[in-house]
C-alpha cells in the first residue's frame, strides 16, 4: 500500500489503484491522472480549491466533502458530517472530527473550531485502512479510531500539531506507518517532518513530495 501513496505536498496526496483517490488537492499541477474519488476536509483554500478539482476532476469522479467547501465546487458531490460513513464504488469512507484545541487566531477563536464541522477521513482501500488527519490538533476522538494501518498527520504547528503533539497522536493511535504532513508548498518546515519521523513511538516515513 505504501508504493501507491503519494505525497504532492502540503496536505494533498494521491491514492492509486484500483480506484484513483486524492486528499486536499492544492497546488499539485496539471498532469495528474484523473479522479475516481476526490475528498476534502475543509473548505480554506489550502484544501479546498476549485482549480486543483477541475484539474483531476473527470466525468465519472465523486468529491466527498463538507457543506462549506461543496459551495466552492461542482460535479457529484456527496455531503458528510463528522462520524459518517458513506460508500463510493466499493471504497468505504468514514469522516472523522479534526479540530484545534489549542491553536487560535485571535483568543478564544480557533483557526478550525470544532463547530465549524471539519473532517478528517478514513478510507479502506483492499482492507488496508488509511486515515488522513486533516488539519487538527491531538484531539479525544483519535483514541476511538478503529486500527489504521496508515496515518497521515499534520506536523507543522501554528494551524495544526505541532510535531511533538503529532507524536502523542501517533503514540494515541498506534498506526502500522505515519507519515507526516502539512509541510511543503510554502506552509510548514520540512525539519518538523524530521522531529516526528526522529521521536514517533511507531514507523514514520517521509515521502518526498511529487
Amino acid at each position: 500500500m505504501l508504493d501507491r501513496i503519494h505525497w504532492l505536498g502540503h496536505d494533498a496526496f494521491r491514492v492509486d489503484g484500483p480506484m484513483t483517490i486524492y486528499f486536499d488537492p492544492y497546488q499539485i499541477g496539471e498532469g495528474n491522472p484523473k479522479a475516481d474519488l476526490i475528498l476534502i476536509s475543509h473548505d480554506h483554500s489550502d484544501h479546498c480549491s476549485p482549480e486543483d478539482v477541475e484539474h483531476i476532476r473527470g466525468e465519472e469522479t465523486v468529491i466527498v466533502t463538507i457543506p462549506a467547501a461543496a459551495e466552492k465546487l461542482s460535479g457529484d458531490i456527496r455531503i458528510i458530517h463528522p462520524g459518517d460513513a458513506v460508500s463510493v464504488r466499493g471504497i468505504e469512507v468514514e469522516a472523522v472530527p479534526a479540530y484545534n484545541v489549542n491553536k487560535f487566531r485571535s483568543p478564544g477563536e480557533p483557526f478550525h473550531p470544532k463547530e465549524a464541522g471539519h473532517v478528517g477521513f478514513v478510507i479502506t482501500v483492499e482492507g488496508k485502512r488509511i486515515y488522513h488527519a486533516g488539519d487538527t490538533d491531538h484531539i479525544p476522538e483519535m483514541a476511538d479510531l478503529e486500527p489504521v494501518d496508515v496515518a497521515l498527520l499534520p506536523v507543522s504547528g501554528v494551524y495544526v500539531m505541532t510535531a511533538e503533539e503529532a507524536v502523542e497522536a501517533a503514540r494515541t493511535i498506534e498506526p502500522g506507518i505515519a507519515i507526516p504532513m502539512h509541510v511543503g508548498r510554502g506552509i510548514g518546515s520540512p525539519d518538523a517532518a524530521a522531529r516526528f519521523r526522529d521521536d514517533a513511538p511507531v514507523d514514520v516515513v517521509v515521502l518526498e513530495m511529487e
